[in-house]
């Protein structure tokens, strides 16, 4: 953050209009609008952006500022008339000229008054952008189909409408040097641990940078020190039931402005294997559910390392279960046929995401059916080949968080490599790096792999079977709450 001391308000309007004038570009930039009218014998100048602002909240006001004259007679107390008389909700006064460029870029309007060494701010922000609906990669059988947008004004009033408690803190502040980003820490006081909160707002205030271009994942890297870690450190949701839950819970979330996706802190690795699906289903439907998804998660990482191992080990299988390995000879080496299938199939995700939606079918049909079939045909692959891969692909594609689909992807294709040069030695030994890795991993001063190391059964429990919500009466622990129970 920029340690620049500010610039005040001086009571000559002109020299106020020039530095405002030089330093927003009023005669350079064609969006930054600028307004002189005279009012009970002063001078007023007004400031605001077209593209940001509601163009008629801006002619009411004008029309408002003008209908004074007719109205009031002091001329010595125009400031008062206009602070006092505007109709709007939100009038603040401020004594920088840095504040006023700022809230200008904002969004909002900027009123100088001759003789007066104060400016007033009027929030007519109109963000461009999307309705809330629900998100592409959290999308439920039952339950809300509203969802973040990029717009952080409607975000939080989406949190507000499902947590009416008025110890419902939203603390906005305004980040990198250029882009001066809005970030809104999100908790809930009497619930959310105090010096996890004054810990974020630290980490925020310090981030020095130009800009966040890239918002919630820029923000996300300054504030847990992730490094070359790929396994993700904060959980994301586009959800606002799944971030009023987790609010409840004691959890402190992060919203930027032009981002849907909200950050929840802190996160272990078992928050992103839990999906909002299993909680709109019975507690059993939710378990079944949510075990269905951990039996995925655990093939997209073990299936093709496993099977390299009994390819190349066949004497570790039993003879009922002989049949799992290639019955068809290749002149091409297995391991290196799982790892240009797994390539080409991530290939074809990438694809996917920047292909056109019309095309998308069309082009999923080409690589499955084409592609797929004539490899076999010609003996590039053998047939097990497409089938563990397809079995991991989904595996991968049933985890609920994707960034840990794709750090698990990684860890996956280091294992295959690992078992395919030293075999079982390989396995265990890269199987054990694994959990030791996780285990040694933080996330916020929180253990990533809580509740399993350290050791909470009852929190563990609570993991491996989606509790009824009158049962689950305790909050997690792991975020340091400052009352543990629920209410009722």
């Amino acid at each position: 953050m920029s340690t620049q001391k500010e610039t005040p308000i001086v009571m000559k309007l002109e020299q106020n209009r020039k530095l405002m004038n030089e330093r927003i570009g009023v005669d350079t930039s064609f969006d930054v609008g600028f307004r002189s009218i005279t009012i009970l014998d002063h001078e007023i100048n007004l400031y605001y952006v077209t593209g940001l602002c509601d163009s008629a909240l801006i002619a009411q006001i004008l029309r408002q500022l003008n209908d004074l004259d007719d109205q009031k007679e002091g001329k010595d107390e125009a400031s008062k008339y206009i602070h006092d008389e505007l109709v709007h909700q939100q009038v603040d006064v401020v004594e920088s000229i840095d504040k006023c460029i700022t809230q200008v870029l904002s969004g909002l309007i900027v009123i100088f008054v001759e003789g007066d060494a104060k400016a007033y701010i009027i929030d007519v922000r109109s963000y461009p952008g999307r309705s809330p609906k629900e998100p592409d990669t959290e999308k439920v059988i039952r339950g809300s189909r509203d969802g973040y947008t990029e717009n952080i004004i409607e975000n939080t009033a989406l949190t507000r409408r499902r947590i009416r408690d008025e110890r419902l803190r939203l603390e906005i502040m305004q980040i990198g040097e250029r882009s001066k980003t809005d970030i809104c820490v999100s908790y809930i006081q009497d619930i959310a641990d105090p010096g996890l909160v004054k810990l974020l707002k630290e980490e925020i205030k310090n981030i020095s940078t130009d800009g966040l271009s890239m918002a919630d994942k820029s923000v996300e890297e300054f504030l847990v020190k992730q490094g070359y870690n790929p396994f993700p450190l904060v959980r994301y949701t586009e959800r606002p039931d799944v971030a009023a839950s987790h609010l409840f819970e004691g959890h402190v979330l992060i919203m930027v402005d032009t981002s849907p996706s909200m950050i929840i802190t802190p996160t272990t690795y078992f928050h992103h294997v839990q999906h909002a699906e299993e909680y709109r289903e019975a507690p059993m439907i939710g378990t079944f559910v949510r075990w269905i998804r951990f039996f995925g998660i655990f093939a997209s990482l073990f299936l093709l390392p496993l099977w390299t191992l009994f390819v190349i080990e066949p004497e570790l299988l039993p003879d009922n279960l002989a049949f799992i390995g290639p019955n068809e000879e290749s002149t091409i080496p297995i391991v290196v046929q799982l790892l240009l299938a797994d390539l080409g199939l991530e290939m074809l995700r990438i694809a996917a995401i920047h292909t056109p939606t019309p095309l998308a079918t069309a082009m999923g049909l080409i690589a499955a059916v084409l592609i797929g079939q004539i490899a076999i045909d010609v003996g590039m692959f053998v047939p097990e080949v497409i089938l563990y891969i397809a079995v991991s692909a989904i595996g991968s594609y049933s985890t609920p968080s994707y960034e840990l689909s794709v750090a698990n992807k990684l860890v996956r294709v280091v294992l295959l490599l690992i078992t395919a040069i030293f075999g079982l030695p390989g396995f265990v030994v890269g199987v054990t790096a694994y959990i030791l890795f996780l285990a040694r991993t933080n996330s916020l001063n929180i253990p990533y792999l809580w509740p399993f190391i350290p050791f909470n059964a009852k929190a563990l429990m609570g993991i491996l079977v989606r509790l009824s919500v009158p049962l689950a009466k305790i909050r997690p622990s792991i975020v340091h709450p400052q009352n543990n129970r629920r209410k009722g």
